[in-house]
């Protein structure tokens, strides 16, 4: 698709989205969360650029989704949809990485902004609990306006020529400003919760404490100065337990109270209840009764360690299912650079991998190609630190350069960074790389930080085993398919050939489809498009047998029935339990006829010169391999010179939802309306229109043929 250069990616340079698209559409919708993604030109990754009722640490595993992820906004995107999940259970059940991530009652709605042919990016909202189980129409059209108000700005940004500037991280507009109040009402206001014998306190959306009253400051254990402007689990070390972090991350998320019981060393316990508002969250903290002392055996032993905390854990639980969906080697490294990047606090990433005795760089973000192109391909014999975490199995971690001087003397500064770790992967004792993240800011790297970073070393290592022995079937099944399929179609004298093949979008990358164009007399020519059952080895070998019978008995001179009735006894004398669906055309191009056959194989189309498609619908034999004695009867139709005929496999009409007889009719309305004159043009718009329309899951084969006059 097209897509004008309307971004910028350089600092300072460029304007920004209005906050007003977002800000005006949350207040028409009554959305708790607002979140603005935009698509720049040439990549496959959505950009997180403006956020509204959610803090940085929350929405920043969500910063850059791939187009092709399993989330409502990519989904939106690819399907050019809205996408409405109205319940906790539905959001578990149709996105189970969101709803592990996110484990709380809201409801969300995920739309595209295009326009014209042009994906320009999507919005994502979400409505806390009590919103209606459905979207209402009006909620609908105020969604799809805003949207199109949007695409609106970036295609005149791109036809003015100025650029919408993309930065490292997204936008976030200010909280709802509190209606203006009499300053007498203030201070009256002030001096009543400061006299309150409860805690009060307010958090702002990130979590940090703009106010405690006395009374909260005294059951907390702590003077107001050090809470104000932190967050209190950060700065309260008996607050540390990743459970009451998690309390505040659902009341942000969900928009209702929460409450939670604590601690407070020795054996004070204490009751929050958690009050959440678009302007941030009000604390209400009493003595808690009930609760049994530690001489009772009520508490918990503490450990003495630092506790790892709820948001590194929030990313570690995202990252972890993120890898679920990484298939290929080259996906586990775009996911690592997307994920560990702005949720884990590194400026720089560098992946690297062993392959035959060196260490090679496999993706890298935040650094310079001149930096990633001096240290690739370092012998794994050298004394740098990347090659030593690998030897040794220890990640190493460097809070300044002048550590990591004092560890090797000869080390030079070569980047902008200030602080280093340098994470083995390692996979059942076995070294596969390491993993460097670079830091701008000086970093102490405490235990739990440290405990973190190796556990997502451990999950990214596991990630890439599985990726690199994937990629290695993957390799050879290619090698396979492309084996048993024609590597070029032979030239005929007054006939037009295109062909094209489309693996499933997951699984090995081999099937059983197959297509083939067979020289007759001087004048005929055969073709032949099937598909065999199944998605293995299995299937492509005996794709290969169907295919080496068809063109055998083609060759002979047999009439389209003939050679599926033969290639049918065939099959059903192998016995390999697996049936195949065949269609074949036998082209007389001195007479302008074709002759058809089919085994259960999706009607041929063909398109007139003069406009308008028709739709083959010859009387189908049983599919090849269950009858031996199956007949399949042959049609003629005529064919004339410039007419388009089609063959095709039911991976390019077969959808989710989709009646096969409407898509059959649908990609006959395609194949009209196509203005391409160039056969291999069209093919590809055949099948960019089919993958555009939705997911496939099924292998494509497509055989275009187009007689010209005369032989």
């Amino acid at each position: 698709m097209r897509r004008p250069a309307a971004f910028s990616h350089a600092a300072g340079a460029g304007i920004d989205l209005p906050d007003a698209v977002l800000a005006d559409l949350m207040r028409d919708t009554g959305a708790s969360t607002g979140l603005v993604y935009l698509l720049p030109p040439g990549e496959r990754v959505l950009r997180l650029v403006l956020t509204s009722g959610v803090s940085e640490q929350i929405s920043a595993p969500w910063a850059r989704i791939p187009v092709n992820a399993a989330i409502p906004v990519a989904d939106a995107v690819r399907r050019r949809s809205l996408v409405w999940l109205g319940s906790q259970e539905e959001i578990a059940r149709r996105y189970p990485r969101l709803g592990i991530v996110l484990p709380y009652d809201f409801m969300l709605a995920a739309a595209p902004i295009t326009s014209a042919g042009t994906v320009w990016g999507g919005i994502v909202l979400l409505w806390p609990a009590w919103h209606p189980p459905q979207l209402g129409a009006a909620e609908q059209e105020t969604i799809a306006g805003c949207c199109r108000r949007a695409a609106g700005i970036l295609q005149q940004a791109a036809d003015s020529g100025r650029r919408l500037r993309l930065v490292d991280e997204p936008r976030s507009l200010p909280a709802p400003q509190l209606r203006e109040v009499d300053p007498a009402r203030a201070t009256a206001a002030l001096a009543f919760t400061e006299r309150l014998p409860v805690g009060c306190c307010a958090l702002d959306l990130d979590g940090r404490l703009g106010y405690i009253n006395p009374a909260g400051a005294e059951l907390v254990g702590a003077r107001a100065a050090t809470l104000l402007g932190n967050r209190p689990w950060e700065v309260l070390g008996w607050l540390q337990d990743p459970v009451f972090e998690d309390r505040y991350r659902a009341a942000v998320v969900t928009r209702q109270p929460i409450s939670f019981t604590a601690r407070r060393p020795p054996d004070t316990w204490l009751f929050f209840q958690l009050y959440p508002s678009d302007s941030g969250i009000s604390v209400h903290i009493t003595p808690a009764a009930g609760h049994p002392s530690d001489t009772e055996g009520g508490s918990r032993p503490r450990s003495t360690a630092e506790p790892v905390s709820a948001t590194g854990l929030y990313h570690l639980t995202h990252f972890a299912t993120a890898l679920t969906e990484a298939v290929g080697v080259q996906d586990v490294v775009e996911l690592a650079a997307d994920q560990i990047v702005p949720a884990f606090g590194p400026k720089a990433l560098a992946l690297m991998t062993v392959h035959e005795g060196r260490l090679r760089i496999t993706g890298y973000r935040g650094y310079s190609p001149e930096l990633m192109a001096r240290f690739d391909a370092a012998p794994l014999t050298s004394d740098t630190p990347a090659v030593r975490t690998i030897a040794t199995g220890v990640a190493t971690f460097f809070p300044s350069f002048a550590d990591l001087k004092r560890a090797y003397p000869p080390a030079v500064h070569q980047d902008e960074m200030v602080s280093w770790a340098f994470l083995p992967l390692v996979v059942s004792g076995r070294p596969v790389g390491s993993l460097v993240l670079g830091y701008d800011m000086p970093r102490p790297f405490p235990p739990a930080e440290r405990a973190i970073l190796t556990s997502l070393a451990g999950l990214l290592a596991q990630a890439l085993d599985r990726a690199r022995l994937y990629d290695a079937k993957h390799a050879l099944a290619h090698t396979l398919q492309t084996g048993l399929l024609p590597h070029t179609l032979p030239r005929l004298p007054g006939l037009e050939v295109a062909a094209r093949y489309r693996p499933a979008g997951h699984g090995m990358d081999i099937g059983g489809d197959f297509y083939d164009v067979i020289r007759s007399a001087p004048a005929t020519a055969t073709v032949a498009i099937g598909d065999v059952q199944g998605h293995n080895t299995s299937a492509a070998a005996l794709m290969g047998q169907i295919r080496t019978a068809v063109r055998a008995h083609a060759t002979a001179g047999s009439s389209p029935g003939e050679i599926l009735a033969r290639t049918n006894r065939l099959l059903t004398d192998l016995d390999p339990g697996l049936f195949a669906s065949c269609l074949i055309a036998h082209l007389d191009l001195t007479r302008h006829r074709a002759r058809l056959a089919s085994a259960g194989h999706p009607p041929a189309l063909l398109r007139h010169p003069g406009g308008g498609t028709d739709i083959l619908r010859v009387s189908p034999g049983l599919l090849l391999g269950i009858d031996p004695d199956a007949d399949y009867p042959t049609a003629e139709i005529a064919l004339s010179p410039g007419a388009v005929l089609a063959l095709y496999t039911d991976g390019l009409v077969e959808s989710p939802g989709v009646d096969i007889d409407d898509a059959t009719l649908a990609l006959a309305g395609q194949l009209s309306a196509a203005p391409r004159e160039d056969l291999d043009a069209l093919a590809d718009d055949l099948l960019h229109h089919a993958e555009r329309s939705a997911p496939r899951h099924d292998d494509i084969a497509l055989l275009l043929v187009r007689p010209r006059s005369g032989p």
